[in-house]
C-alpha cells in the first residue's frame, strides 16, 4: 500500500498557522514534522506553501435522496461536496418517505455506503409521535433528532406542546431544531391575505421575519434548559435570537448556535437580482442582522457555520414566489465563500477552521475527524488562497445544475480533497471510490 507525503504545505490547525509536512498511511495521517523524509512507497505531493486544512465537516444538509432524486442524490450532492473541501456531511430527514423510524435510518446509511463520496451520518426526523423510536436511538451512531418547530410540511411538523416536551425530555441524542413559529408566520401572511396583495420574494424575509424565528428558538432553548437537554439551533438568521447564546468556547456548553454560509453571505438586498435563488427557510434577513451574524462567530455566541445545502431544480425556482420551494445548493462554494471572508478581513482562517472542523466535531463527538493529529483519519483539504475559482451555473457539479453564487469568483481554489486518505479530488475532478467514505462514529457518553 503506497503512502501520501504532502510536502512544504502551510498547516491551518487548532488556532495555528505552521510550515510542515504531513504524511497519510492507511487512511490516516501517520506523521506530522518538518522536512519529513520521503520513503520509497510515498506519493509526493508538492503543495507550494497552500494551506493545508481539515476537511469540513458539515452538520446540515439535503441531499434528497430517497424520493426527491430528480433535485439530488447523495452520491451527486457528495462529490459536490468533497470538490468544495467538505469531507463529512449529516443529512436530514425531510425526504420521501420522511426519516422517522429507525427502519428508515438504516436504509440511508445503506444507500451512503455503498454511494457516497464523503463520510455521512443522519438523523432521524422527530414526529408528533415517534418518541419511542427517538429513545431507542445509539448515541454512538446515530448523529442526532431533527425536530422542525414550524415552518414543515405533513408529520415531521411538531407544535404540540406535549410532544416537544418529551422530546426534550427524553432524547439520547444531541436535538437540532429549524426554529420558526408557524403561527407568527401565519398571522404575517394573513396581512396580504387581508389585503388581496399577492407577495413577492422581497416580502418573504416580512412574513418569515426575525419574531417568527425568535419566538420558535427561545421555546427551543427555554424547553432545553427545563430538561438539561442537548440542544443546537440550527441555521440563526437575526439578531435578535443571538440574546439566547452565551458567548465563550463550544466545550460544555449544553445549548449552541449555528449560523449558514449563505446568511453570512447574502442579505435582503440580494432580493432583487437574485430572487427565488436565495428563497430559504429562515429567510436572509436585513444587512444588519448579516453582520451581528458575523460578530457573533468572534465572541463565540455562534459556534458552528453549515451550509443547509438544499437543492431543487432550475424549473421550481423560476416558478412565482409563493409556489416556490425554499432551499440552495452550498455545498461545492461553501468553503471558499469563508475564505472570501477572511480576505475581505472578516474572519481569520483560524476561525473558520473552528467553526468548520473543530467545534462540528467537538459538538457532536465525532470520533477522531475534525483536526490535524497523528493518528486521526486523514480527511483533508487543500487549498491554494493565492488562487480563483469563478462560477457559473454550466459548471457546477449539482444534478439541479445551478448556483446561488452564479456571476462570482472566488479568491482561492480547493487544489485536493483527502477523505480516509483517498484523494476524491485532484482540483478538475471528483473521483470517489466505492468504500472509500465510512459512517461517521460518535463518542458520548
Amino acid at each position: 500500500m503506497t503512502s501520501t507525503l504532502i510536502k512544504n504545505c502551510t498547516l491551518v490547525n487548532e488556532g495555528q498557522i505552521i510550515e510542515a509536512d504531513l504524511r497519510i498511511q492507511k487512511g490516516r495521517i501517520e506523521q506530522i514534522g518538518s522536512e519529513l523524509s520521503a520513503q520509497t512507497k510515498d506519493q509526493i505531493v508538492d503543495a507550494e506553501g497552500a494551506w493545508l486544512l481539515p476537511g469540513m465537516i458539515d452538520d446540515q444538509v439535503h441531499f434528497r435522496e430517497p424520493g426527491l432524486t430528480h433535485k439530488g442524490t447523495i452520491a451527486s450532492e457528495s462529490k459536490a461536496a468533497v470538490a468544495g473541501g467538505i469531507t463529512s456531511y449529516m443529512e436530514m430527514p425531510n425526504v420521501s418517505p420522511s426519516t422517522t423510524t429507525i427502519d428508515a435510518l438504516h436504509k440511508k446509511y445503506e444507500i451512503a455506503r455503498v454511494s457516497s463520496a464523503a463520510n455521512y451520518a443522519f438523523y432521524l426526523g422527530a414526529t408528533e409521535d415517534n418518541l419511542e423510536e427517538i429513545k431507542a436511538l445509539d448515541p454512538q451512531t446515530a448523529c442526532g433528532v431533527k425536530v422542525f418547530m414550524g415552518a414543515s410540511t405533513g408529520n415531521l411538523l411538531v407544535e404540540n406542546p406535549v410532544a416537544l416536551e418529551g422530546i426534550f425530555r427524553d432524547s439520547p441524542v444531541l436535538i437540532v431544531t429549524h426554529c420558526e413559529s408557524g403561527p407568527v408566520i401565519s398571522q404575517n401572511q394573513k396581512r396580504y391575505d387581508d389585503k388581496g396583495i399577492q407577495p413577492v420574494i422581497q416580502d418573504h424575509p416580512i412574513i418569515r421575519d426575525a419574531e417568527a424565528c425568535y419566538r420558535s428558538s427561545s421555546c427551543a432553548v427555554q424547553l432545553a434548559r427545563k430538561y438539561s437537554s442537548q440542544l443546537h439551533v440550527l441555521h440563526i438568521t437575526t439578531e435578535k435570537e443571538l440574546a439566547l447564546f452565551e458567548a465563550g468556547p463550544v466545550q460544555g456548553k449544553n445549548i449552541t448556535a449555528e449560523a449558514c454560509v449563505h446568511h453570512l453571505w447574502f442579505s435582503d438586498q440580494n432580493y432583487p437580482e437574485k430572487r427565488n435563488l436565495i428563497r430559504c427557510n429562515p429567510a436572509n434577513k436585513s444587512a444588519t442582522d448579516r453582520h451581528a451574524l458575523i460578530a457573533a462567530l468572534h465572541d463565540g455566541r455562534i459556534d458552528i457555520i453549515a451550509t443547509d445545502h438544499a437543492p431543487h431544480t432550475w424549473d421550481e425556482k423560476q416558478q412565482p414566489y409563493p409556489q416556490a420551494p425554499a432551499g440552495l445548493p452550498l455545498v461545492e462554494h461553501a468553503l471558499l465563500s469563508l475564505i472570501d471572508h477572511v480576505k475581505a478581513g472578516r474572519m481569520s482562517i483560524e476561525q473558520v477552521v473552528e467553526k468548520v472542523c473543530h467545534n462540528p466535531a467537538i459538538r457532536y463527538g465525532i470520533r477522531e475527524r475534525g483536526y490535524l493529529r497523528e493518528g486521526y483519519f486523514a480527511d483533508l483539504v487543500l487549498v491554494d488562497p493565492k488562487g480563483s475559482t469563478a462560477v457559473s451555473h454550466g459548471d457546477v457539479r449539482y444534478l439541479c445544475g445551478w448556483s446561488p453564487f452564479d456571476s462570482h469568483t472566488f479568491q482561492s481554489k480547493i487544489l485536493s480533497t483527502w477523505v480516509n486518505g483517498s484523494q476524491v479530488f485532484d482540483g478538475s475532478h471528483a473521483y470517489p471510490m466505492p468504500g472509500t467514505a465510512a459512517a461517521l462514529r460518535f463518542d458520548r457518553s
